[in-house]
């Protein structure tokens, strides 16, 4: 018999994920050609050609013993982590050194060595709908109590004064995602300062520590000159969790770090306390080739042209299509609004022409769907007339209910 905690994991196993895997059954009946899977975000665009030049160069350069072993440090090699702590110096104007880095398994092991590095049984995580489902499961693998503050669906900027009224004394970490996923939003400046004042306030107020966990993965795809402000410039306590997986094109190699500033609270604590839980959560250390190979890389990014012309053209041709959307300033993700109330009804309609999609509730944000943009262009070109002929399907369902 299974834990009683996994029996409701189990049974609300990610959408996205099986989503994905409906996709890959449809492939193999109708051929991969005519099946439109926008479900999961794995990249299309390939790694930078100097990825592949990295991992040749290392296999045939360094030491295997060393390059194949265990890290000196469960917060992995010490000139990685310099050589990141140099490059984001660099482009914000920050001030880390190596100690300041901890690598971690992606940005999913870097969220939960935060995580345990943090809470206790009970504690609070609050998280802005629309928001990664994944962060309920993380925050409840430590028997914390993850807080929604709801969707605000014009803007999908965070509702501040919910906010505010939902931080109590038992709150010890926000976690934001910008860009977002799954709206592709980025949270401006304006709403940072804001969000920052208030957590500030309510630290004073309560006599406690709240931390923000800043979920960085999509934080180089941004279009049209959008700016991601760096969060530990405007809050102390924050600690950012960055990941290679979308910015290399490296989702499967499960490379990422996390940031925690000196300016933090009991910054060294945290720091040991992560290096710990690294070990101890069965990470052991990050991968050793992959943090080798994006040392090297640290300066290179994925070509988001790519990813720009599917934006356009998949928000254009669905707008044609009479769906109602709001453009993205990041990531690649499209979020819909569903034209049926119920978006699990939209997306079995869609699933009948071989599209497939994710309802928003799987994000907290009921009403709506989330379209993975990062496929072929031909993908996007050729599901633009499968996308029309549902939209005429919807219509007419709906005319004939009035």
């Amino acid at each position: 018999m299974i834990a009683e905690k996994m029996k409701n994991m189990v049974a609300n196993s990610s959408a996205i994920r099986a989503m994905f895997e409906e996709g890959n059954r449809l492939a193999e009946i109708y051929g991969a050609e005519n099946v439109f899977d926008f479900s999961l975000g794995n990249p299309n665009v390939p790694a930078p050609e100097a990825v592949k030049k990295a991992v040749k160069e290392l296999i045939d350069e360094e030491n295997p013993v060393v390059l194949h072993g265990y890290t000196n440090s469960n917060s992995g090699y010490a000139d990685v982590r310099e050589t990141i702590a140099l490059s984001l110096n660099e482009r914000f104007e920050t001030n880390f050194e190596g100690k300041n880095i901890v690598m971690t398994v992606g940005a999913a092991g870097g969220l939960n060595v935060i995580l345990k590095s943090l809470i206790n049984p009970g504690d609070e995580v609050i998280a802005f709908a629309p928001y990664f489902g994944e962060y309920r499961s993380y925050t409840n693998n430590y028997d914390g109590v993850l807080v929604e503050i709801s969707p605000d669906t014009k803007t999908f900027q965070p509702k501040l004064d919910e906010f505010e009224k939902k931080i109590t004394d038992k709150t010890k970490a926000v976690i934001i995602n910008t860009p977002n996923n799954p709206t592709g939003v980025v949270y401006s400046e304006e709403t940072i300062l804001k969000l920052t004042a208030i957590m500030e306030a309510k630290q004073k107020e309560l006599g406690t520590e709240i931390f923000l966990i800043s979920d960085e993965p999509y934080r180089e795809l941004v279009y049209d000159g959008a700016e991601v402000p760096y969060l530990t410039k405007y809050y102390n306590n924050t600690v950012v969790g960055y990941s290679y997986s979308k910015s290399l094109s490296l989702p499967g190699e499960r490379i990422g770090y996390l940031v925690i500033p000196d300016e933090a609270a009991d910054s060294a604590d945290l720091l040991a306390a992560a290096n710990v839980a690294t070990r101890i959560l069965g990470f052991v250390n990050a991968p050793t080739l992959q943090q080798k190979v994006v040392a090297k890389c640290v300066h290179e990014k994925t070509d988001i042209s790519f990813y720009d012309r599917n934006r356009e053209t998949l928000y254009e041709g669905l707008k044609e299509c009479g769906f109602e959307c709001i453009k993205p300033e990041g990531a690649f993700y499209l979020f819909v609004k569903s034209p049926l109330a119920d978006e699990k009804r939209f997306c079995a309609a869609a699933k009948k022409h071989n599209i497939l999609i994710v309802p928003g509730s799987s994000f907290a944000c009921p009403g709506f769907v989330r379209l993975a943009y990062c496929v072929s262009y031909e993908t996007i070109v050729n599901s633009l007339p499968r996308f029309r002929k549902l939209a005429e399907e919807l219509k007419e369902q709906t005319d004939e209910s009035i």
